[in-house]
């Protein structure tokens, strides 16, 4: 133990020990976060989807912070909702009958034309609907009716065929942004405005409305093709992939550690049994099996962390392990405790194993990217755990939806990232570690 806290007194000395610890830490902040603001059944109750949630969101937006480039100024999403801004007013007609009138005004300075409109309705009645009659007025003075709509069901402008052919076959969210004083495709930027002219039907009728003008950037990490926010299984996979990455990598790398200090303890048949175990797992293709388990049992990560850790106790390092045991089994202090009469299970827990933990840690440590990477790519393939929200989801959904022929790179190079940044923080850490503890590589 003395070795270890020496080795970890002279990681400040090296700047790539300081870099690494810096991204581990990070990393691990994000995770506390993450568990801090969110439960994991709302996270995933969030990721499938409740009913409504995503509603409001763009679809396939990039990252909001796009905007910041030089040149670059795309539309963000714009929602207007009579109960918090505009005007209402209502006036009744007699026999039950209202006039309700709803103003829905918003400021437009982009370059670019929002992805969709949307008018939602939020109706209270009876027995019939409202009806409403729907003006767009533009900041340069026009006025352009898009037809009476009852107050039912949303009303997606954007998809509204009668509307595309009256607007000379162009898109809705282009038609009614564009500068009518230019030929080229230029949204007109002012001060628009969209007005609800409604009639209600019954006494006590109520109706309210929430416009959403759909942009082309959202948060920080902008909406995959479900609308969801793919900061939320940015967030969320960071525990996720930490945990994966050190569970496996603790139950593998100890049960390792632990079996071979045995093996080479007692020798004879226990050895040779182990080396035998060793020699036939190592030859077994663990992915294709966990894919046939994943397909035919279950997709679960636990179970998959199960199969993992069971396939890895009987590793390649074992054979590194052993070597190393081999070497303590032939010290002088064992040669001592065995004459003083400790018993088997103490020499190997008391003496042999903890003089090797310090070189035990750089193999632990670089592990853990090697199984982060691991349950990224059973994600891809098709495999990861169907209900947690996690960085090879989001690449496997990108990869399904055709994200890079697209043109939507952020939605896979933002989880690549942190894939890559994982792995470099840990392999930083280990191999530092590895020139510290190791005879052959440390310095002197």
């Amino acid at each position: 133990m003395s070795a270890l806290r020496s080795a970890i007194r002279q990681l400040t000395r090296y700047p790539s020990a300081v870099a690494g610890l810096m991204i581990i830490g990070a990393l691990v902040l994000v995770a506390i976060y993450a568990l801090i603001t969110m439960s994991p059944s709302e996270a995933i109750s969030l990721w499938r989807g409740a009913e409504g949630v995503w509603i409001e969101n763009p679809r396939t937006a990039g990252p909001r912070w796009v905007n910041l480039f030089p040149g670059i100024n795309l539309p963000e999403t714009i929602i207007v909702d009579s109960r918090e801004a505009g005007t209402k007013s209502v006036r009744p007609l007699g026999e039950g009958l209202s006039a309700v009138e709803i103003l829905l005004p918003f400021d437009y300075e982009y370059d670019d034309f929002p992805q969709e409109i949307t008018l939602f309705f939020e109706a209270e009645y009876d027995k019939k609907v409202p009806s409403v009659s729907l003006i767009w007025l533009t900041p340069d003075g026009r006025e352009i009716s898009l037809g009476r709509q009852e107050a039912g069901a949303p009303y997606r402008i954007s998809l509204d065929t009668d509307l595309r052919r009256k607007l000379g076959e162009q898109a809705p969210e282009v038609a009614l942004f564009q500068d009518p004083a230019v030929e080229e495709r230029l949204a007109l930027r002012g001060r628009y405005e969209l007005r609800v002219e409604g009639l209600l039907f019954e006494e006590g009728a109520d109706l309210d409305a929430r416009l959403v003008v759909y942009g082309q950037v959202h948060g920080l990490a902008g909406t995959d093709h479900l609308r969801r926010d793919i900061m939320v299984a940015l967030i969320w996979g960071t525990p996720i992939a930490l945990a994966f990455g050190l569970l496996a990598a603790v139950g593998a790398t100890v049960s390792t550690f632990v079996i071979a200090a045995i093996g080479v303890w007692f020798g004879r048949w226990v050895d040779a049994g182990i080396r035998w175990i060793t020699q036939v797992n190592i030859i077994l293709p663990l992915l294709p099996i966990l894919i046939m388990i994943g397909y035919l049992y279950s997709r679960s990560i636990w179970v998959m962390l199960g199969v993992v850790i069971a396939f890895n106790v009987f590793s390649a390092s074992l054979f590194v392990f052993r070597a190393m045991f081999l070497q303590v089994k032939e010290s002088p202090y064992i040669e001592a405790a065995r004459a003083y009469g400790a018993g088997n299970f103490r020499i190997i827990f008391r003496y042999m194993i903890p003089k090797m933990i310090p070189f035990l840690l750089p193999t632990f440590v670089i592990l853990i990217p090697s199984f982060v990477f691991l349950e990224a790519t059973l994600a891809v393939l098709g495999l990861g755990d169907p209900v947690l929200p996690t960085w090879g989801k989001v690449l496997r959904d990108s990869w399904v939806n055709g994200a890079l022929f697209l043109g939507h790179y952020y939605w896979v190079l933002m989880p690549s990232f942190l894939l890559m940044v994982t792995g470099l923080g840990f392999a930083l850490l280990g191999y530092t570690l590895d020139r510290i503890m190791n005879p052959r590589l440390r310095e002197i």
